[in-house]
C-alpha cells in the first residue's frame, strides 16, 4: 500500500489545478492576452536635432520611426515574444563632446539595449569608444570617416560605404567620364567643411590626386559656420581648376553654390559628396544654380530594386520629402537591428553583438538600397556598401536627381551632360 502523502486525492487535483491557474495568471500578466509581450527593445539614437547637421539629422529620426512602426505592427520581435521597438533621441548637436555625454546617459540612465548615430564622423568616432567600453552594440547607419571601423571595436557596425570607397568612386567616375566625353581633366580644387568628415574626405581625395597625375591647384577647408563664403569662391575661380570637389552641409552646400553662379565660375564639372547637396531642401533653394553637378550618394529615387518606388511615395506621403541615401540607411539600420534580435533571442549585449557580426541580410522591407547584401566583415564593415553617382538636370519636370554612373545604374534613355555648359 502507497504511504499518503498527506492529502486526500480529491485536494490533490484541486492543488494542481490551483498552481496550474496560478502559472497561467503569472504569464498573463507577464505576456498578456494572446502572448502579447510588454518587453521592449531601447533603441538609442543619438543624432544631430540642431546645429549645422539639424536637416540630415531629421531625415535619419523620420527614417527610423517609419521603420519602426512597420516592425511593430508586424508583431515586433517574435523570438522575444513580441516585443516592440523604442526609440530613445539624444541630439547630439555635431559636437564630440555631447555625443560622448549623451552615450553615457542612454546607457546609463535609459538602459538601452542598442545604439545608433551619429552621422558626423567626428561624434561617431568618440561615441563608438563609449559603447565598446561598455560592450553595447553600436550599428552606424552613416558616418563615413575610415577610423570608425579601424579601431579594432568589436561592437561597432558600419552600414555605410567608408570615405576612401566614396573618394575612390568620385575619382574612378571622374576617369570614366573623361574617356566617355573625350575631355581631358588635369587640375582639381578641393573645398571641403573643416570638421572629421570633410577633412577625411580631403585626406583621401589628395592621395587620389597625386597617384593619378592631377594638380591640386586647391585645398580650401572653411567652417559650416560660415555665413559669407564668397572669398572661398573668389579662390575657386582664380584657381582655373576643371573640376570642383566639394564636402558640405545643407546651409553651406546651398550658401557655395548660389554663391559660384553669382560669380559665375566656369568648371568643368562639380563633383559633390552627399550630405547637404543630397539635402531635400538643397534643391528647393538652389534651383537653376544647382543644374548639372554631379553627387555621389548611396541610393537615389530611380534605384531599380523592389520595394524601392513603394518606400520611397509612403516616406514622402508621411514627411513631404523624398528618401535621401541617409535616410535609406536609417531606415535599412532598423531592419538590421530587427534581424539581429530575431536570431540573437535576447537582450544580452554579447548575444546581440554576435548576431549583429554574423549578419547576412538579403531581402526584407530594409533592402531598398542598390546593393544585394548586409553583411559585415571583422572590422565590422558592411563589405557590400556601394555607391552611386547622380547629375541634377531639368528633363522636362523640373531640376531632378538623375543616376548616371556606374552605367549599369544610369537611368534609361539620359545622357549626362559633361563638361558643363
Amino acid at each position: 500500500m502507497k504511504k499518503s502523502l498527506g492529502l486526500k486525492p480529491r485536494h490533490s487535483v484541486y492543488a494542481a489545478m490551483a498552481s496550474i491557474a496560478t502559472i497561467i495568471l503569472g504569464l498573463f500578466i507577464l505576456t498578456g492576452p494572446a502572448g502579447a509581450s510588454d518587453q521592449v527593445v531601447k533603441i538609442g539614437n543619438i543624432i544631430p536635432l540642431s546645429g549645422p547637421s539639424a536637416s540630415v539629422g531629421a531625415q535619419g529620426k523620420n527614417a527610423r520611426e517609419m521603420a519602426v512602426e512597420e516592425i511593430n505592427a508586424a508583431g515586433g520581435i517574435k523570438s522575444l515574444g513580441g516585443a516592440k521597438l523604442e526609440l530613445i533621441y539624444a541630439d547630439s548637436e555635431s559636437k564630440p563632446e555631447k555625443g560622448v555625454a549623451e552615450a553615457e546617459r542612454l546607457i546609463h540612465t535609459e538602459k538601452v539595449n542598442v545604439l545608433t548615430g551619429c552621422w558626423n564622423s567626428a561624434v561617431t568616432y568618440p561615441t563608438t569608444a563609449v559603447a565598446e567600453r561598455y560592450g553595447i552594440p553600436f550599428v552606424v547607419p552613416v558616418s563615413v570617416a575610415d577610423k570608425i571601423t579601424n579601431q579594432g571595436f568589436k561592437n561597432v557596425f558600419r552600414i555605410a560605404a567608408k570615405d576612401s570607397w566614396w573618394a575612390r568612386d568620385q575619382f574612378t567616375f571622374m576617369k570614366d567620364m573623361s574617356a566617355e566625353f573625350n575631355t581631358p581633366i588635369k587640375k582639381l580644387a578641393f573645398v571641403y567643411e573643416n570638421g572629421d568628415w570633410g577633412q577625411g574626405l580631403a585626406t583621401q581625395w589628395k592621395e587620389l590626386a597625386k597617384e593619378a597625375g592631377y594638380e591640386v591647384v586647391l585645398d580650401e577647408p572653411y567652417p559650416s559656420t560660415a555665413t559669407d563664403l564668397s572669398p572661398v569662391v573668389q579662390k575657386v575661380r582664380r584657381s582655373k581648376a576643371d573640376v570642383l570637389m566639394l564636402v558640405s552641409n545643407a546651409v553651406d552646400a546651398i550658401l557655395l553654390t548660389n554663391t559660384l553662379a553669382e560669380y559665375r565660375v566656369q568648371l568643368k564639372a562639380i563633383i559633390t559628396t552627399g550630405g547637404g547637396h543630397a539635402d531635400p531642401s538643397f534643391l528647393k533653394t538652389t534651383r537653376n544654380n544647382s543644374q548639372y553637378i554631379f553627387d555621389i550618394v548611396e541610393w537615389e529615387t530611380d534605384v531599380n530594386k523592389a520595394g524601392a518606388a513603394e518606400t520611397n511615395e509612403k516616406y514622402k506621403a508621411k514627411y513631404g520629402n523624398n528618401l535621401t541615401g541617409e535616410a535609406v540607411d536609417a531606415y535599412l539600420a532598423m531592419y538590421v537591428i530587427k534581424d539581429a534580435l530575431e536570431r540573437a533571442g535576447s537582450l544580452e549585449p554579447d548575444k546581440i553583438r554576435e548576431a549583429l557580426a554574423s549578419t547576412n541580410l538579403t531581402d526584407g522591407p530594409g533592402m531598398i538600397v542598390g546593393y544585394d547584401a548586409v553583411e559585415f566583415d571583422a572590422t565590422g564593415q558592411n563589405r557590400h556598401a556601394s555607391l552611386v553617382m547622380v547629375q541634377i538636370n531639368d528633363v522636362g519636370n523640373g531640376m531632378e536627381r538623375i543616376s548616371v554612373w556606374p552605367k549599369s545604374a544610369r537611368r534609361a534613355g539620359y545622357t549626362p551632360v559633361f563638361p558643363k555648359p
